[in-house]
């Protein structure tokens, strides 16, 4: 699994709390995790894992590095659209990009936005998120740079 990835530069206590969160909207999401856990070689038994506190839970996932990269996508699309969307927000009113909250318009095809809304957008997510606004835009150049036109040059290579 790529160690430079959005998610993973949330830290283990970022992907921790992030977990914990998603856990605690979606009990289908810790049953996956649970059963995932349970089928690891020398793993827990279930009725274990299930006595457990969601955030004790989250931290043994994430010691044990145990999301696999749609888990990271689901996460900070949970992240980014549910959880706390104000980057989002922003990014979608700098870009002029419709969007309920941070969802965006599902009438609205690719792109969402030329380039130089893009680059409007970004220059507004970096001035009022700093490190977040950045971890945001590398997650759109990752999973999405054909929705946003230039994203993949405005974040340059991963580090």
């Amino acid at each position: 699994m790529a160690k430079n990835t959005p998610y993973r530069s949330l830290g283990p206590e970022g992907r921790t709390a992030l977990l914990t969160a998603a856990m605690k909207k979606s009990k289908e999401l810790r049953a996956i995790f649970i059963q995932r856990m349970v089928e690891r070689p020398g793993g827990f038994r279930a009725v274990t894992l299930q006595s457990w506190p969601v955030d004790k839970l989250a931290k043994e996932i994430v010691r044990l590095n145990a999301e696999k990269p749609q888990d990271e996508f689901d996460l900070l699309h949970f992240l980014y659209v549910d959880h706390a969307p104000q980057i989002q927000m922003d990014f979608l009113d700098a870009a002029g990009v419709k969007h309920e909250n941070g969802a965006i318009d599902e009438s609205l095809e690719i792109p969402y936005a030329d380039e130089e809304g893009v680059k409007r957008a970004a220059a507004v997510v970096k001035g009022n998120h700093e490190e977040d606004g950045i971890r945001y835009l590398r997650t759109l150049a990752k999973y999405a740079p054909a929705a946003w036109p230039g994203i993949e040059e405005i974040v340059g290579p991963e580090e």
